[in-house]
């Protein structure tokens, strides 16, 4: 007979820049752990999207962890993607709002649950997102 062992509970990402219809590359992320709602933020990975937008090489969570956290390093993205910039030149209305990064990083916590998997999509633009739990 073979013993069973619990799934891990893990986490996957992937980001859509909803401003040109695409995922958005090289976006640099980190993941964070924490047991217990007022339990102290660890450090438990960092990741970089890929050409489709996702990371799916974060570490599994370990065991305990009741809340995770994605920092998301956007600006870097904005500042230097070749498909955001062309975007932003065809169209008019950036150039009329205030220059920079409206959000310089995006940071999602969420509640977790032993043995689950969580997919947390970002949908990104300049001036606004939106996240979901996914499948």
């Amino acid at each position: 007979m073979s013993s069973e062992t619990a799934a891990p509970t893990s986490v996957s990402t992937h980001i859509l820049d909803t401003s040109v219809g695409r995922p958005a590359e090289g976006v640099a992320l980190t993941l964070s752990v924490r047991s217990g709602s007022d339990g102290a933020w660890t450090a438990h990975g960092a990741s970089t999207t890929d050409a489709d937008g996702r990371c799916k090489d974060l570490p599994a969570l370990p065991d305990g962890t009741t809340h995770v956290r994605l920092d998301f390093a956007v600006e870097e993205y904005f500042v230097s993607s070749k498909a955001h910039q062309q975007a932003e030149e065809q169209q008019d209305a950036p150039r009329a709002r205030d220059s920079g990064v409206f959000f310089p990083e995006v940071a999602i916590t969420f509640a977790v649950a032993p043995g689950e998997h969580y997919h947390v999509p970002l949908l990104l633009n300049p001036f606004g997102y939106s996240v979901y739990r996914g499948s």
